[in-house]
């Protein structure tokens, strides 16, 4: 219910808001904010998008946790919906979300909301776990081959190694 509220209240209150700057403004330098936040919004979402990007890579390589650099960037993904949504409060919330201590402020409230459960187990490299695949495991299935001798043009599609 109240994700229909939000739905309703937004664009009533972006209208509201377009109608006062509009009277303010009138409507040519009213437009050109508009335009304005949204192409300023983009170049900020480029720049942090790619940060945010370069830090999950990192974080990934050197084995860290990627809940942040992930949080960011989903964030930064909102934020750029946001700016590309013509209107005033659309546009403040979506600068809002450009500004890495808001972002990590929102993190720390998801984590203190959210609880993580992992699931142990279950070892890929072939440990003291024995979950499915671990060495010892006999797998029985059927093959064809990919070439058919008959047939040369069956088999793969010539992107992949033999």
């Amino acid at each position: 219910m109240w994700l229909l509220a939000i739905f309703i209240a937004i664009p009533l209150i972006e209208i509201a808001l377009f109608i006062q700057v509009g009277g303010w403004l009138t409507l040519w330098p009213t437009l050109a904010i508009v335009i304005a936040t949204a192409m300023l919004g983009t170049a900020l979402v480029q720049r942090q998008g790619r940060k945010a990007l370069n830090d999950l890579r990192r974080a990934v390589n050197d084995l860290r946790d990627p809940s942040d650099p992930l949080g960011h960037g989903v964030m930064i993904v909102l934020a750029g919906i946001l700016l590309l949504t013509p209107g005033f409060l659309t546009d403040g919330l979506g600068f809002l979300l450009l500004i890495p201590k808001v972002r990590d402020l929102v993190i720390a409230t998801v984590r203190r909301n959210v609880s993580i459960t992992t699931v142990a187990g279950f070892s890929t490299t072939g440990g003291t776990n024995r979950g499915p695949g671990t060495p010892g495991d006999v797998i029985e299935g059927e093959y064809r081959p990919l070439k058919d001798p008959e047939n040369p043009s069956t088999g793969p599609s010539g992107r992949t190694q033999d």
